[in-house]
Parts: structure tokens; sequence; C-alpha cells
């Protein structure tokens, strides 16, 4: 019998059974999908997630992004620093396949294929007739376990969607640059030398060059490069869980719900849940980890609720960035409060 089946391969996992396999649990994981696992996301690590990985031993190649800047869509920006450590701009795809090398350092077994039951008893868990002491589900935005555990409220009404695409262009910058526009947000994050990664947000479900027309400032930047990746796309991003914890089931990362990509910490929190999910499973004590978990997620859901609020109100959303640029002191600390 296992100490703990981790199930789902993507960041959030492969970190859960690092730590677990740091605090001497034997552990392994359940992962559908073969090779590397791509997303929709933003892929800009903010400093306390490089900090995390680091800890872990995992430093993935990409570039090094020094703050963020928020511009309008014909270009008038106000931008901050991180005022410590840089953070850094990495393809998911690159991510994903440094996190599984250290998973195959640490001799963590990954079979490959999908789970169809979990049942939850009161001494252990049975994961497709296996046993463990504990199960983390870690399977996402649309969690399967969330789902048969019972555990799921659905996305809500508001429902925001996200697509991304990468351009083989030099990076102009080493900031994220977010684009405001009426009815959409555009992400720009450097990746590479030679790629720069695009991704809108929007409540509107349009093709992504639909989206790209209401940002001529973007636009002009991109102008002439060549398109290297295809469209990806994810949404709902609003995902509700009822709770975290089902006996011995703990739901960590997208899985255990999700509020929106607007600050760009989906990783640093998956990494603190994945950590925090660990430690009480090795007291355990699972029901420790939904006190731990809230409080992990306080300050960002506050965060992005209120930039959300705001950002619904058409008027307010236009003042966006000139406040930001009239108020660079309070731009520069709600920067700091994402950077970590």
């Amino acid at each position: 019998m296992r100490d703990l089946i981790v199930v789902g391969g993507g960041p959030a996992g492969l970190a859960t059974a690092l730590y677990a396999a740091r605090s001497g649990l034997s552990v392994e994981i359940r992962e559908a999908r073969p090779g590397s696992i791509d997303k929709a996301c933003g892929e800009g690590l903010m400093p306390v997630a490089v900090d995390r990985l680091e800890s872990l031993g995992i430093r993935p190649d990409g570039s090094v992004l020094r703050g963020i800047r928020y511009l309008t869509a014909d270009g008038a920006h106000a931008e901050a620093r991180f005022a410590g450590a840089p953070g850094r701009g990495v393809r998911r795809t690159v991510l994903h396949a440094s996190m599984r090398r250290a998973i195959d350092d640490a001799s963590v077994p990954v079979l490959t294929g999908s789970v169809a039951q979990v049942q939850v008893r009161r001494d252990d868990v049975l994961v497709d007739g296996a046993r463990a002491r504990h199960v983390v589900a870690a399977d996402g935005l649309h969690s399967p376990l969330r789902r048969q555990l019972g555990l799921d409220r659905g996305p809500g009404r508001l429902r925001r969607y996200g697509l991304r695409r990468h351009v083989r262009l030099a990076p102009w910058t080493d900031r994220v640059e977010v684009y405001w526009a009426e009815r959409a947000e555009a992400y720009v994050t450097p990746v590479g030398p030679e790629t720069v990664g695009v991704a809108v947000l929007s409540g509107d479900r349009r093709p992504f060059d639909e989206h790209l027309r209401e940002f001529p400032a973007l636009l002009a930047r991109l102008r002439g490069a060549e398109w290297s990746s295809s469209v990806r796309g994810a949404g709902p991003m609003r995902q509700r869980s009822a709770r975290r914890v089902a006996g011995r089931v703990l739901l960590v990362g997208d899985a255990a719900g999700y509020v929106d990509a607007l600050t760009g910490e989906g990783i640093a929190l998956a990494l603190a849940q994945a950590e925090a999910a660990v430690r009480a499973c090795a007291r355990s004590r699972a029901i420790e980890y939904e006190a731990a978990w809230r409080q992990i997620v306080a300050a960002h859901r506050r965060e992005t609720w209120a930039l959300l609020a705001a950002a619904q109100v058409p008027l307010v959303r236009r003042r966006l960035v000139p406040a930001a640029r009239a108020m660079p002191g309070l731009f520069s600390a709600a920067v700091r409060q994402i950077a970590g």
C-alpha cells in the first residue's frame, strides 16, 4: 500500500509527488496523458514560484521577468518592477519536462492511464483497486475526481475563457505586458530568446484573431512575425469546489477551485498547496489541509475578485491603466504582493 497516490501529472501533481518523496512517503503518480503536458496559460512564473521550484531542484530554461506592465489597447502604460529576485517566462511544456526529470531523479513511479474510480474508506482509499493511505487529486481545472466525489459546484455565472499562442519573435521587454481592451485582456510573456507567448482572457467566446484586433498597439509589435504554435484554449476559468478534503482525498491546484488567471499566480499557489497537502498527509491529518488551503489562497482571492469586479464595469475598466499611472506607489505595492 502506498502512502500517497497522486492523480494528475501536471505541475501541481508533480510538485505534490516531489514534496512527498522528500518527506519520506511512498508515492506514485497516475496520469492519463503521456509526454510533456501543455496548457493554455500565460506562462509567467512569479518570483515566489521560481523560488519554490528552485527549492525542489527545478530550474527550467526561460526568459527573465523583472516586472509587470499594464497597457491600454493603444499603448499607454504603467509599470512596476519586482522588488527582489526576478520571475521567469517558461513554456509550459518546458516546465513540465523539467519537473518530470526531477520526478525521474527521485524514482517516483508514473503510471500512464486514466483513473476510473476512487473509493474513500475509513482507513484507506482505493484507486481502481489499489490501496493508498491518502490520495491527492491534482487532475486539473475540470477535475473528474472533484465531480466524482460530489465536490464540484460548477463555474458560476461569471465565465471567462483563455486562448494562447506563441509568436517567433525576439522579446522586446523583460516585463509581463497586460493589454486592457473593452472586452478582453492580452497577456504577453517572453518565454525564450526568440519566442513570445500571447494569451487572451475574455468573457466573449471568439476566435483568437478576432480578439487581437482589439489591441492595435500589440498588433503593431507582432506585425510581420510568424506564429510558432497553434491556438490552445481553456475555460471557463472559474471553477468552484464545496471543500478541498473528502475523507482521505485532498484537492490540489486547479482541481481545488480556481477564480481567474488575471494575476498569474497559479503555479505559485499550486506549489504552496502541494507542500501543505503533503504535510497534512504525513501527519495523517488530512482535514488540516482545508484550513491551510484557505490561508494560502486568501490574499490571492481577495485581489483577484477585486480586480475582476472592477473590470466588469466599463468605465472603471477604461480607467485601470490611467489609475495605475497616477498612483505608481499603489500599483507597485500590488505587484509586490503578486510577486510574493
